[in-house]
């Protein structure tokens, strides 16, 4: 299997805009050489990597499974060359991290392994903490950066912050559910459904208010602060829940299938990025950590169900 970096590069450009043509406006190239690339690509792996359909395509099982690895690749191409021109050995120090929970099991683990692995000499010490105590930390220089949620952040007087991911929140529902018939689903079409709400990282709270905004009241089925089992109830039909395109996937830890759609009058995203203290200069392994972030970032964050 003869694998080229191009190839990968038009493959997640496919994943990151849900179509063939994005990914062609997006790379400037013709959308004959991203087909061309798409289809020696899946004779070489043997796998079906999206689902073709009238609006665009998304990723299969084994299209989520070979996008993890892909941007893993990439992301190594990038860490080779900074090594080779920066020599990172030379650079030591110590990174106090903050991270809120969500954020620790989405996005930490691929980003905190690619940082130790090229800057093997600066310590850093992650600390999880829930929003506000992170940004207490943040004003009192105990942390160096933070990697979080910052659509609800507090104290954006002394706190600087760059986005990462704005992620749209959509419904999720099981395969079989009525609501899959319609052309539109609208905020007040789940307020009789029995609802499964997510309450790590403020996201009870967010989920309240857009409902009160609504002049609704959910019907709460139940509450969790397991992303795996809001998956689970959904897909085997216990309730619906409106959760953010970050934590979607299509299939729970058993194998049952699960749908997102858009909710057309909820325009709120969920959005991740870093914070640090405004007035103090970033040392430099918190500089590195945040270039390194921006680099990782999944490209235009479209929804990839």
């Amino acid at each position: 299997m003869n694998i080229t970096l191009r190839q990968i590069s038009y493959f997640l450009a496919i994943a990151e805009t849900s179509s063939v043509s994005g990914a062609a406006a997006s790379l400037g190239i013709s959308q004959s050489a991203i087909t061309e690339s798409l289809k020696v690509l899946e004779d070489q792996t043997g796998a079906k990597l999206f689902e073709r359909h009238s609006k665009g395509v998304t990723l299969t099982y084994q299209g989520h499974v070979f996008v993890r690895h892909a941007r893993r690749i990439m992301a190594s191409v990038a860490d080779a060359g900074r090594a080779l021109n920066n020599r990172p050995e030379a650079i030591n120090g110590v990174l106090n991290l903050g991270v809120t929970s969500l954020v620790s099991g989405y996005m930490l683990a691929d980003l905190l392994a690619r940082f130790r692995k090229v800057f093997s000499n600066i310590t850093v010490r992650v600390f999880e903490e829930e929003r506000s105590h992170i940004e207490h930390l943040l004003v009192n220089g105990e942390l160096h950066i933070a990697l979080m949620l910052i659509s609800n952040l507090g104290n954006q007087q002394a706190l600087g912050y760059e986005a990462l991911v704005r992620s749209p929140n959509r419904l999720w529902l099981s395969p079989d559910h009525p609501l899959l018939k319609n052309e539109t689903i609208g905020i007040r079409d789940l307020a009789g459904e029995p609802l499964i709400q997510l309450t790590i990282d403020e996201m009870a709270e967010t989920s309240q208010r857009w409902w009160r905004q609504a002049n609704l009241r959910p019907t709460l089925e139940l509450k969790t602060s397991s992303v795996e089992a809001a998956r689970s109830l959904v897909a085997t039909g216990a309730g619906i829940a409106i959760l953010p395109d970050l934590l979607y996937r299509p299939w729970s830890l058993e194998g049952d299938r699960l749908e997102a759609r858009a909710v057309h009058d909820l325009t709120a995203t969920l959005d991740v990025g870093i914070a640090w203290r405004k007035g103090s200069p970033l040392g430099e392994p918190a500089r590195i950590f945040l270039d390194l972030a921006r680099e990782q970032r999944p490209g235009k964050n479209r929804f990839m169900g």
